[in-house]
């Protein structure tokens, strides 16, 4: 499929979702996992079930917390995120389904109803015994010096980002909600990810069994290049300023 095929085919189209990865905010300044510099080169992973049983683990994974704060506070979208809400402003959007947790599609201005978080969001956190929720700029103020792992301040209970940790359970409503929308869209458009994380991997080969038109634009080749009707290996920012121009009057 050529690119002028695929944008005919956004025009016609009023049920797109689009699914994203760690590379669309990378142009944002947020490095992304895999990448030389990326966070899993520079720390290891603390799982869910070495957070809920020791100290030393909290601490870890609250000084990575620390390390890249303000890099994720400070983040601005990119014409990527514009993107996608403009196709949502056209009527053509169904819902964003995306692994990232830096909020930056709010910040965009997506509506939340829009957005599905599969890995949760860094723009708060939550108490694991009574579910209060914090706002991280708070909780990270106190993080000076050699701090104590930081608990609630109701109940006592351990205080973690509101992101997904390896070995935590998948949110229920998330994947509900996620699947619906891709049962439902006639095209999927996946940007930025390199689909190697399980099960949000697997969203767009049900699409494409579903009959959905499957595009993916990505820097790097991936495991879906040849089952994609349309594929773009190349910067985000750039691709999505060209194809915005020729669906502009669609």
């Amino acid at each position: 499929m050529t690119l002028s095929d695929f944008a005919e085919k956004i025009r016609e189209s009023e049920e797109i979702v689009v699914f994203t990865g760690a590379g669309i905010s990378t142009e944002s300044g947020i490095p992304d996992f895999r990448s030389p510099g990326g966070v899993w080169t520079r720390y290891r992973p603390v799982t869910f079930q070495e957070y809920m049983s020791s100290e030393a683990s909290r601490i870890e994974a609250w000084k990575r917390r620390l390390d890249g704060w303000e890099q994720y506070k400070n983040a601005k979208p990119n014409i990527g995120h514009y993107f996608v809400h403009s196709l949502d402003a056209k009527g053509r959007l169904v819902g964003l389904i995306t692994q990232n947790v830096d909020g930056l599609h709010s910040k965009a201005g997506l509506p939340d109803e829009k957005i599905v978080e599969l890995h949760g969001s860094n723009r708060k956190v939550i108490c694991l015994q009574c579910d209060r929720e914090f706002d991280p700029d708070e909780i990270i103020k106190q993080l000076v010096g050699d701090f104590a792992s930081p608990k609630c301040d109701v109940c006592g209970g351990i205080l973690k980002s509101a992101t997904v940790s390896f070995g935590q359970a998948m949110p229920e409503n998330a994947m509900r909600v996620a699947q619906e929308w891709t049962e439902q869209a006639e095209v999927f458009i996946v940007m930025g990810s390199s689909l190697q994380v399980q099960p949000a991997a697997s969203f767009p080969v049900v699409a494409k069994r579903n009959g959905a038109l499957l595009a993916i634009i990505n820097r790097e080749p991936g495991p879906l290049d040849d089952t994609a009707d349309f594929v773009h290996h190349g910067a985000i920012g750039e691709f999505c300023a060209r194809f915005g121009e020729m669906i502009a009057d669609g």
